[in-house]
């Protein structure tokens, strides 16, 4: 096998271990939610212990990039996949706090029973792990046309989030009584929310590794959307 033969089998195995942690925080994403739901405490315990294990996956793929920057001589556009595997490492493990803070919020509430509905938190769970999941697939693919239009998605989890927040709020005025828990909730969906905008870095890091271009997606969304 030659030294490049090599180097490309190294980055295909880091692009593997990248999926793979995206999958492990697409997992806490969405069992935290549920956990929510049932309002399982060991579950959710087990869940905030379990997060060390993203945080020494995501360090574990930080190392093996910096291994292959320091002992090999990659070429520009390798510098650029090993640049964004890094990057998206680190949203990934951020992603995975966010589903550690839910687990969190589940504690607080302990067996206080639930006064708002959590249908629309559920939704913006599953959309932004679908959005995640997707994400990663163009990166993996070097599908450019998918990363550009995949953030124009994030609208519907926003959407969510503000009818939420105005649901939470009607429900703090309507009774005071509510409001602990309703501020409880909102940072559930306030972490689903900046979950959904994380997967828009990975997509503009899917479009610098394969044009050598940074361009803020949903900045160039919102340019190509407005009138005139």
């Amino acid at each position: 096998m030659s030294i490049r033969q090599h180097f490309e089998r190294e980055i295909e195995k880091l692009q593997a271990d990248v999926l793979l942690l995206g999958s492990m925080v697409e997992k806490a994403i969405l069992d935290s939610v549920d956990i929510l739901q049932r309002r399982d405490l060991d579950a959710a315990r087990q869940l905030v212990a379990d997060d060390r294990l993203i945080n020494e996956k995501r360090l574990a793929i930080e190392d093996n990039c910096l291994a292959l920057i320091a002992m090999q001589q990659p070429m520009a556009s390798d510098l650029r996949t090993l640049a964004s595997i890094l990057e998206i490492a680190t949203e990934l493990e951020r992603m995975g706090d966010y589903g550690k803070g839910i687990a969190r919020i589940t504690l607080m509430l302990a067996d206080e029973p639930l006064t708002h509905p959590l249908h629309d938190i559920d939704l913006m769970s599953r959309k932004a792990c679908d959005m995640l999941r997707r994400a990663l697939d163009a990166f993996n693919r070097r599908d450019v046309q998918a990363a550009r239009t995949l953030p124009a998605e994030d609208d519907e989890v926003d959407a969510l989030y503000v009818r939420t927040q105005n649901r939470l709020i009607s429900s703090i005025v309507a009774d005071p009584r509510t409001i602990d828990q309703a501020m409880r909730l909102l940072w559930v969906a306030h972490n689903l929310e900046r979950a959904a905008d994380r997967v828009t870095n990975i997509c503009e890091r899917t479009v610098f590794t394969i044009t050598g271009r940074m361009i803020e997606l949903d900045v160039l969304d919102s340019a190509q959307s407005s009138p005139g």
